[in-house]
């Protein structure tokens, strides 16, 4: 493919030696376009006839257009007429429908296509095409621009867009009773970010309790909810009354939706639902790729040629292998706010530098190093706030840094300001047992479970994530006092526990619904799973339950006399579990506990090398020092970064949103 290669067409981040996963395949392709221009890039192309070599090269391949999201006319049929030869089935929005509703059987190769913001060339550039190839359509539409008055503006990002850039009714109108095209709601007003914390981050309206500084107060959840309903509410009732049928289908704005707003959609009639990017499978939900709610698009960027496509279309199963970095956001935290400020800018520079895929970023304080935090770092109902720093901080490493942000939350580990309740709920040693057990409430109680699970729905809440880390502290004990409703030690009581974190994950998964699940794991009960009994924890169950495994390969912390025999002994024994080395990441420590001093770079390094020479795929490590750049960044960079090769994204990284309200 050449140079042509380095486009950016679809929307997800994936390194040199990509992993490829066969979980499940989808059965039909989604594809998402929005402007089709004759000119793109630069390159003024007469109707008819492709762009010359001479005139791409001198354009930059193209990659010099202000509006990456942008496609050439060319370029699109060149696609329409690809699908027709290989044997793609464009599908309508129906078909789709009646097959995920138990209806018909999908054609094999199945593709639809889909056009948003509804832009006036969907009706001048698509429309003809589409009735060329007799191709189904959905075009989806924005209220408040479609209605944009005659001197009306909307920040479009590459230039104001004005009432011409934007289809009419009544050309919408003719394209839906050609039967070739479906008009689809993209909200009638939400296609903009809001303000949503302290320090006045915009992140997109669908999906964020908005945040007023005058009061600094946020919206309950009965405002939010009347916000996002009145304005589907308005949108599906305009396209009702201006084409005479009601929209079956929402486009969500940058692919984020919530549980809540996706319960509004349907209850209006708007049963499919569609986000952006790769469907993500969780072991226990397959999000996107059954059903109509949440069905993920593959966004068509930079102008790509056929070649960008075909090679795109042939490697859907593409996914990263994993390079996490795990943060104490109490090393950000500073009561001087422009301290604070600082540092937050000083650890986007080292992952913006380091390149991982993932950051695991510290949810709750515990500044002392207790292992049960006593207060959080997001506005909730049950624990007191050090700082309401969380949503910052996890937008910020988004949007700047291009990286999935995983909240990394206790599980057990509270201290509740409560002490009589905390004293009512701690685990206790049982009779006869003289250690005192690590600080953890009981989960087989309801109160437990009541408290813990409204903080994780507070994180929701408060933040928009890709995932959870759910920390080591989920361990119970054989010697634990749990009460008659504990199950026995074994297997049902890491059942139990898993079951317990599931539960929790349901919380956050009200706002995030694709959130995925990341689980601590010893490597004790690894390397002798005979040792389930004494932690309630296993390999094979997890890999069950979540999407990946965090296993603390650290050998320090074992009292292991040979690290990297010990290492190669854990490596060997995951390999030896089916779907092991595809679903766990192996964590490495950065600082021996026992001297509190630092690990070499250069042996950190090294560790990593013999265990990717045994196979492991995935790689994270612990904690990450930005101040003082330990592990050293130069060093560990050429082993870990997962450097980009930026093909596949899974959304547009941006700090504002791309297209923000209407101006007038």
């Amino acid at each position: 493919m050449g140079d042509s290669v380095k486009k950016i067409i679809f929307l997800i981040v994936f390194l040199a030696g990509c992993l490829k996963v066969h979980a499940q395949s989808p059965d039909v392709v989604v594809l998402c376009y929005h402007d089709v221009r004759d000119n793109v890039g630069g390159i003024p192309v007469a109707a008819g006839k492709a762009p010359s070599r001479p005139q791409m090269i001198a354009s930059g391949e193209n990659h010099l257009d202000p509006d990456q999201y942008a496609i050439s006319t060319w370029n699109l049929a060149s696609q329409f007429d690809w699908l027709h030869s290989h044997g793609y089935n464009v599908i309508s929005l129906q078909q789709l429908i009646d097959a995920r509703t138990g209806g018909q059987k999908l054609p094999a190769k199945a593709v639809m296509l889909t056009f948003d913001d509804g832009l006036r060339s969907s009706y001048t550039k698509v429309f003809p095409l589409l009735k060329a190839y007799a191709y189904h359509a959905v075009v989806a539409v924005v209220g408040a621009w479609a209605d944009l008055p005659a001197d009306g503006k909307v920040d479009y990002g590459p230039r104001p867009f004005t009432r011409d850039d934007f289809a009419t009714w009544a050309q919408l109108r003719e394209m839906q009773d050609s039967g070739l095209v479906e008009i689809a709601s993209h909200t009638w007003d939400l296609h903009h970010g809001i303000i949503a914390n302290p320090q006045g981050n915009i992140i997109p309206a669908a999906v964020i309790h908005a945040y007023n500084p005058r009061t600094g107060r946020y919206e309950t959840d009965e405002e939010y909810t009347a916000r996002i309903r009145a304005d589907l509410t308005r949108s599906s009732e305009e396209i009702r009354q201006k084409l005479g049928r009601a929209p079956r289908a929402v486009m969500w704005p940058y692919g984020s939706y919530t549980q809540v707003a996706a319960s509004i959609a349907e209850s209006l009639g708007m049963s499919a639902s569609f986000t952006l990017g790769l469907p993500v499978t969780s072991p226990n939900r397959p999000f996107g790729l059954t059903g109509i709610r949440g069905i993920p698009r593959l966004v068509l960027m930079s102008n790509p040629s056929i070649g960008d496509v075909v090679w795109s279309l042939r490697h859907l199963d593409l996914r990263s292998n994993i390079r996490a970095v795990q943060v104490d956001l109490d090393y950000v935290y500073d009561a001087d706010p422009a301290q604070q400020e600082r540092n937050l800018g000083m650890l986007l520079d080292r992952i913006q530098q380091l390149h991982p895929t993932q950051v695991w970023l510290q949810a709750y304080a515990d500044p002392d190093g207790t292992g049960a935090p006593s207060s959080v770092y997001f506005p909730n109902s049950e624990l007191p706030v050090r700082a309401d720093l969380f949503s910052r901080a996890a937008w910020q490493l988004r949007t700047r840094c291009g990286v999935d942000v995983y909240a990394w939350m206790p599980v057990l580990a509270w201290q509740l300001p409560n002490k009589a309740l905390q004293a009512r709920l701690k685990i206790e040693s049982k009779p006869g047992v003289s250690d005192e057990p690590p600080v953890r409430l009981n989960p087989f109680l309801p109160e437990t479970q009541e408290i813990v699970g409204s903080v994780y729905e507070d994180l929701g809440r408060a933040s928009r994530i890709a995932g959870i880390l759910f920390s080591d502290d989920a361990v119970l004990r054989d010697t634990d006092d749990l009460g008659p409703s504990a199950p026995p030690p074994g297997p049902e009581r890491t059942r139990a526990l898993i079951a317990f974190t599931n539960e929790m994950a349901a919380h956050v998964q009200h706002w995030s619904p694709e959130l995925a699940t990341v689980r601590n794991l010893f490597a004790e009960p690894t390397l002798h799973p005979e040792a389930e009994s004494w932690y309630a924890q296993s390999l094979p169950a997890f890999l069950s339950n979540y999407n990946s495994v965090a296993l603390m390969a650290m050998p320090e912390l074992e009292n292991a006399k040979e690290g990297r025999s010990w290492l190669t002994r854990l490596s060997r024994k995951v390999a030896s579990v089916p779907g092991g080395l595809p679903n766990t990441v192996f964590e490495l420590q950065t600082v021996d506990w026992r001297t509190k001093q630092p690990v070499k770079t250069s042996k950190l390094r090294g560790e990593m090398r013999l265990l990717m020479d045994h196979g492991v795929l995935h790689l994270a490590y612990y904690p990450d020092d930005f101040e003082n750049n330990n592990p050293k960044l130069r060093s560990l960079s050429p082993v870990f970064s997962a450097s980009p090769s930026p093909l596949l994204q899974t959304e547009p990284v941006t700090d504002i949103p791309r297209q923000s309200r209407v101006t007038q």
